[in-house]
């Protein structure tokens, strides 16, 4: 499978437009030609992750495997993570138009980052990516802590 890598920054126009990069284009095209995303706001971050249908469709089943729908928390936690996204597919001009509402959540209004993350793009305002990052040494320990007690199969 081909994964989404790198980082890119546009700029969003009047409309709310941003051009898809050119090199996330064709991880994202379906079968059929098109590529279909889904945006959602991230659960942790002030940012929004897009990703495919197919790895949307991944990410509902793992979600259904584990909310109860006779469980009201956990059909509160299911319309949250609804009510936070919406689908996009890029313009003949190989752009997508991001909602004023999702571009609230995540704090863009102008610059935007698009960050790879193998299987999912998060899209940052810029200002707000720049400071996000940890430290060299802490990534290491967190690194080595979290991956390096754990056997290569």
């Amino acid at each position: 499978m081909a994964a989404f890598t790198g980082e890119y920054s546009c700029k969003l126009d009047d409309k709310g437009r941003v051009p898809f990069p050119a090199a996330f284009r064709a991880t994202a095209t379906g079968s059929d030609g098109q590529a279909r995303l889904v945006a959602k706001k991230d659960v942790f971050d002030k940012c929004l992750t897009l990703m495919t249908e197919a790895e949307w469709e991944k990410q509902m089943a793992f979600i259904d495997s584990r909310l109860n729908p006779y469980n009201k928390e956990h059909q509160a936690l299911r319309r949250e993570l609804f009510r936070n996204m919406a689908a996009l597919e890029p313009d003949a001009a190989g752009r997508i138009l991001l909602s004023k509402r999702l571009m609230d959540l995540a704090g863009i209004s102008k610059e935007v980052v698009f960050a790879g993350q193998g299987d999912k793009i998060e899209l940052w305002a810029k200002a707000d990516y720049e400071s996000c990052g940890i430290a060299a040494a802490d990534t290491a320990a967190l690194a080595e802590r979290l991956l390096g007690s754990t056997p290569r199969s």
